[in-house]
């Protein structure tokens, strides 16, 4: 025992070895052959001022005389706001479908069928395009749309209650959450594509509690709703948990196709910075480093998440 985990503790380093030098060899020939391009990499340029405006700061202060690392800055920020709450957003809309899925009601059963479907089939940059267009098309503020109590869609975009109820104030609402076009759209687009998925991961994962559990619950009294509340969904929670994780992972990769409508995220931002400046490697060792970060934070969420739920039933 001992001399076979010798041996592959041995083997282990070894790989390690080799790939450390290969990543070493390619990021020196990569330094040499850009010396003699007369270029080299450095990240000084981000303490320059960058020179262009952004449209939506997330209510951080920022001006063209700020630098490029504070631009780079929002935009993460911007990244981390549309994952966080899509991410929430998808798996509040995705568990209502899916048992929305299960119902009863043929006609309900078929309405939702149908929706899922159709979002789940629609790429997300068409259906990113689509709801930019759309949002830009409305009308005026003094003219908006008022689905609900609180809620208006203009052309400014999408404003929410928040504590206190929106208002008109000249040609603008004051009070309430606004929301620019560009970000109601990103936002939209995400929500909608994968609580589509979610719905089906929580549909099966349903679907896969034993039908004997529900028997049981209903034997003793429970009703139909109180059944799938505290019988069928805390088991369902385990199966779905890594399958919601991928999900949020995606979907904040997925991000990155704010780009396409001008909203300012990391990704749109970092290029801005690469033409502006002319470090393009030292902007895509930035944007990689930036999404692998925010797709282990989120893994290492759910994952964390799922092995507390693993505690709890054992």
């Amino acid at each position: 025992m001992s001399v076979r985990w010798n041996a592959r503790a041995l083997g282990q380093a070894l790989t390690f070895a080799v790939i450390a030098a290969i990543m070493w060899w390619l990021a020196r020939n990569t330094q040499l052959n850009l010396e003699q391009r007369g270029l080299s990499l450095g990240f000084e340029f981000l303490r320059h001022p960058a020179n262009f405006e952004i449209g939506d700061t997330s209510g951080l202060q920022f001006s063209p005389e700020h630098s490029f690392g504070r631009a780079i800055l929002i935009g993460l920020v911007n990244t981390a706001r549309v994952a966080v709450v899509g991410c929430a957003l998808s798996i509040v809309l995705g568990f209502v479908l899916g048992v929305l899925r299960l119902s009863d009601n043929a006609a309900l059963r078929g309405v939702v069928r149908a929706a899922v479907e159709l979002m789940r089939n629609t790429p997300i940059l068409l259906l990113l395009l689509f709801l930019a267009a759309t949002l830009h098309s409305m009308p005026s503020p003094k003219n908006a749309f008022q689905p609900l109590p609180g809620v208006f869609l203009s052309d400014r975009g999408l404003v929410l209650p928040f504590f206190d109820r929106p208002r008109l104030v000249g040609f603008n609402f004051v009070g309430g959450v606004a929301l620019s076009p560009e970000f109601a759209a990103l936002l939209g687009a995400l929500v909608m594509h994968h609580a589509a998925h979610v719905s089906e991961i929580v549909r099966g994962a349903i679907l896969g509690v034993a039908r004997a559990q529900t028997d049981a619950a209903l034997a003793l009294g429970l009703s139909r709703g109180q059944a799938l509340r505290f019988v069928v969904i805390p088991q369902a929670l385990r199966a779905m948990t890594p399958l919601l994780a991928t999900t949020c992972v995606s979907l904040t990769k997925n991000s990155s196709l704010a780009v396409a409508i001008g909203f300012p995220d990391v990704v749109s931002i970092l290029n801005t910075t690469a033409n502006q400046t002319g470090h393009s490697i030292e902007t895509m060792l930035i944007m990689i480093a930036v999404y692998l970060s925010l797709s282990l934070l989120v893994a290492a969420t759910m994952n964390r998440y799922n092995a507390r739920l693993l505690r709890v039933g054992g």
